[in-house]
């Protein structure tokens, strides 16, 4: 209810105020309202030439109400709204899909990588939404997310004590040694793998707890930044906080840092992503961006980001950047690490190229930036 009058709010502002943006743009369950309003009640109230570009971040939330939401917002034609082909939920018959709403109202819908958008359509990830989206698949498209290289960006960063580019690799040896003293690991010639994001089963949190003591096994060290969704999940990290507390090779931080997070990703030399799924993944870009190698599970955006150094045949060697594993089991993370490890104590040279080449990459929002502009333009003037 709350996002329902949120919506309303936010196209009665514009009605009431005589803005007339060429393009609203919304995001996820919480605006899925907004097309269907625009498109049934606004477009006659003098909003008629307004275009809706609405993008799912995760299609887990879709925002499940009842016939208190219509009543609420105006849409007052209950059965006409609970078709199968309007908003009614895809299985249940008796409730509204803000998310469902979004997808048939709105002149473009969009995820956020390419890959995304075909398992949203194709696999269980869409969520119980494939068929709307098959049905919709003319307006459908994935656009991988950017990040800011105004703030992620190891040449400017105010967070990390040493700043250095592709051009002067070896100043990112002084930032690894900064993370080690602060988090008082051993200063030892050891890769750091590093972990930084929620601790929930998205992410993949069993193997990230395995990544922990793999790590070690194959004597590197490995950091830990993160903290827990679920309280089983807080306490079972907790407890492994504690088991490990002496190990000299191993920080797990529970928590929220972001000046921490900026020092890991500057000093780690890999970085794991073993997520169960994952619609873009901005770890894994950022990890790029500072010459810290992800070791991923290939899904979502994580397959249009992250190019195998070993198998990827699309890509010459000198354009691939880490290490892509696709099972959900130990041993597919442990392959995948293994090589990492094995490339940084035996070939080190090797290990460095890799992760200069990764910093060449350009994940800003440059280009989707310029494919958000091709889709407006198309929505606006479809001719």
């Amino acid at each position: 209810m709350r996002f329902a009058f949120f919506s309303k709010a936010a196209l009665e502002f514009l009605n009431q105020s005589n803005k007339r943006p060429d393009i609203i743009h919304c995001h996820d369950w919480q605006t899925g309202l907004i097309p269907v309003l625009l498109a049934e009640i606004y477009k006659y109230n003098g909003m008629e030439y307004q275009r809706a570009c609405y993008t799912i971040h995760n299609f887990k939330h879709q925002g499940i109400g009842g016939v208190e939401t219509l009543l609420a917002t105006g849409l007052n034609r209950e059965a006409y709204y609970f078709q199968y082909d309007k908003l009614r939920d895809n299985f249940n018959p008796f409730a509204l899909n803000y998310m469902k709403g979004g997808i048939v109202y709105a002149n473009a819908v969009t995820t956020v990588s390419p890959n995304h958008a075909w398992e949203a359509r194709f696999t269980e990830v869409g969520c119980g939404l494939g068929h709307t989206l098959h049905l919709h698949q003319d307006k459908f498209t994935g656009v991988l997310n950017g990040i800011d290289y105004d703030f992620w960006n190891p040449e400017i960063d105010r967070y990390i004590p040493y700043n250095f580019t592709h051009e002067d690799f070896e100043q990112k040896l002084y930032n690894k040694k900064a993370l080690q003293e602060r988090l008082m690991l051993h200063a030892a010639d050891k890769p750091i793998v590093a972990y930084i994001g929620r601790l929930d089963n998205q992410k993949g949190v069993h193997l990230v707890h395995h990544a922990i003591y793999h790590a070690l096994n194959k004597g590197a060290q490995f950091v830990l930044l993160g903290s827990a969704t679920e309280a089983a999940i807080n306490a079972h990290f907790r407890h492994e906080k504690e088991f490990l507390n002496s190990n000299p090779d191993v920080h797990l931080e529970l928590g929220f840092n972001e000046e921490l997070s900026h020092l890991i990703y500057a000093g780690a030399d890999m970085i794991v992503v073993p997520s169960n799924y994952e619609p873009c993944g901005l770890t894994q870009m950022i990890g790029l961006k500072y010459g810290t190698v992800p070791i991923v599970r290939g899904v979502g955006g994580l397959v249009n980001t992250v190019f195998d150094r070993d198998y990827d045949q699309n890509l010459p060697p000198e354009k691939r950047n880490g290490y892509v594993f696709y099972e959900t089991d130990n041993y597919a993370l442990e392959s995948a690490m293994n090589r990492a490890i094995d490339l940084w104590y035996q070939s080190p040279d090797e290990f460095r190229q890799l992760a200069i080449q990764g910093m060449k990459y350009d994940y800003s929002w440059n280009i989707p930036g310029a494919e958000y502009l091709k889709i407006y333009e198309w929505i606006k003037h479809p001719w």
